[in-house]
C-alpha cells in the first residue's frame, strides 16, 4: 500500500461487527469518506474478509488475536486492535506480526484519552515519586475486564514518565486491612454499573495538593471515530508497532 491510499478513500475490514464498536464503526463509515469492506464475527474467517480490505480494524476477543492477526499478515496489510484484556502472551504475537506488517494496538481509541495520556506522562516526570497516582475508572454493567484497557493505558502512561514498569508499581484490589499504600504506587480502582461508555481519572496527589486529570465518554462514537482515522492513518505505513500518540504526531 502507499501513503496516497490512507489520504484517499479506505476500505475498511471490521472484525467482531457484532459487537457495539464493531457497530458504531459501521455506522460512522456509512457517513464518512472512507468505506467498510465488510464485517466478521466470531463464527468467520477473518481471512475471507482481508482479502477485500486496506486495513483491518478488530474488536474482537483476546482468544481471536491469533487468527486475525494470520489474516493480516496473509494479505499482507495493517491492522489496529482495540481488543481489551490481552495477555503477555497476545502482545508477543502482536510484536511477532508487526516484524512483517503495521499494527497499532491500543486500549482506547479516542483522540482525547490519547492526549489524556501524554499528559499523564508528563506530570508523572514532572512531579516525581512523592505525589501518589491513582487511576480511577467507570464502565457499563456488561465490561467483562477490569481493569479496563484505558485505565492500563493511563497507568503505562504514569509508569513511563516515571521510568518504571507497571507491573512493579501496581496497586488494586484493595479490601480489609490492607496496610499503608506502598511508596511510588500506582493504584487502580473500577467501577461498574448502568450504561456508562467510560469515565476514567488519573489523580497526583502530594502534600497538601491534588491534581486530576480526568476524561468523559458520552458515547462510544468517539472511539470509533477515532478507530477509522487511526486504521486510515496506518494504511502506507512500514513494518512494526504503532501506538495512538504516533497518529496524533505526540
Amino acid at each position: 500500500m502507499t501513503q496516497s491510499v490512507a489520504q484517499s478513500v479506505a476500505r475498511m475490514g471490521i472484525i467482531g461487527s457484532d459487537g457495539r464498536m464493531g457497530q458504531a464503526i459501521a455506522a460512522l463509515l456509512d457517513e464518512g469518506e472512507h468505506t467498510c469492506a465488510g464485517g466478521v464475527g466470531r463464527t468467520h474467517d477473518p481471512a475471507d474478509l482481508a482479502g477485500h480490505a486496506d486495513v483491518l480494524v478488530d474488536f474482537s476477543a483476546p482468544d481471536a488475536l491469533a487468527d486475525n492477526l494470520a489474516a493480516a499478515r496473509g494479505a499482507g496489510i495493517p491492522i489496529l486492535i482495540g481488543t481489551t484484556g490481552l495477555s503477555p502472551d497476545h502482545h508477543a504475537a502482536i510484536d511477532e506480526a508487526a516484524r512483517t506488517i503495521p499494527v497499532l494496538q491500543t486500549g482506547n481509541t479516542s483522540l482525547g484519552v490519547t492526549l489524556l495520556a501524554h499528559l499523564v506522562r508528563e506530570a508523572a516526570a514532572r512531579l516525581g515519586p512523592d505525589w501518589d497516582i491513582e487511576v480511577l475508572e467507570m464502565h457499563h454493567r456488561m465490561k467483562v475486564d477490569a481493569p479496563s484497557g484505558t485505565a492500563l493505558l493511563l497507568g503505562e502512561a504514569a509508569a513511563a514518565g516515571r521510568n518504571i514498569a507497571l507491573a512493579d508499581a501496581t496497586e488494586s484490589g484493595r479490601d480489609g486491612h490492607t496496610g499503608r499504600r506502598a511508596p511510588g504506587a500506582i493504584g487502580f480502582a473500577a467501577l461498574r454499573g448502568g450504561t456508562v461508555p467510560g469515565e476514567h481519572s488519573v489523580i497526583f496527589a502530594g502534600e497538601d495538593e491534588r491534581l486530576t486529570f480526568s476524561h468523559s465518554a458520552q458515547s462510544r462514537a468517539i472511539f470509533a471515530r477515532g478507530a477509522i482515522r487511526a486504521a486510515a492513518w496506518l494504511i502506507g505505513k512500514a513494518p512494526g508497532r504503532y501506538t495512538m500518540t504516533d497518529v496524533l504526531g505526540l
